[in-house]
């Protein structure tokens, strides 16, 4: 069974840094790329930022280019989202996902892509 934990949320004031991880387990983990969403509250779930099987090539949605990173550690399964200069406009619940296809070098912005979902961490950005 696939299971996709993200943790580190929190309330955070504007200008300031958060970290996500999202621990992996039940798959190969370094077979899947990997992606961060997130939905505010009344929007569509959006596009963050997507990481290839190995690290290297990232690949960041403009709203996040330059102040978002992310990185993975495939010995712990895991990937994380080092957030910094954030912003109200960065509330939402975050969620990390497991590419659909298995080996692909892609990286993906499409939701549709994406097979294994997490439950969320909650980022509330205050001004």
């Amino acid at each position: 069974q696939v299971q996709l934990v993200e943790s580190g949320g929190g309330l955070v004031q504007a200008v300031g840094s958060l970290r996500l991880s999202c621990a992996a387990s039940g798959l190969t983990f370094s077979n899947y790329a990997m992606g961060w969403f997130r939905q505010a509250p009344g929007k569509e779930r959006e596009f963050v930022a997507a990481i290839r099987r190995f690290g290297g090539n990232t690949y960041y949605a403009e709203s996040v280019k330059g102040r978002f990173t992310i990185s993975r550690d495939n010995a712990l399964n895991t990937i994380f989202l080092q957030m910094s200069s954030l912003s109200p406009e960065d509330t939402a619940v975050y969620y990390c996902a497991a590419d659909r296809q298995q080996w692909t070098n892609t990286l993906r912005s499409g939701a549709r892509e994406y097979e294994y979902w997490g439950q969320g961490t909650q980022v509330t950005v205050s001004s």
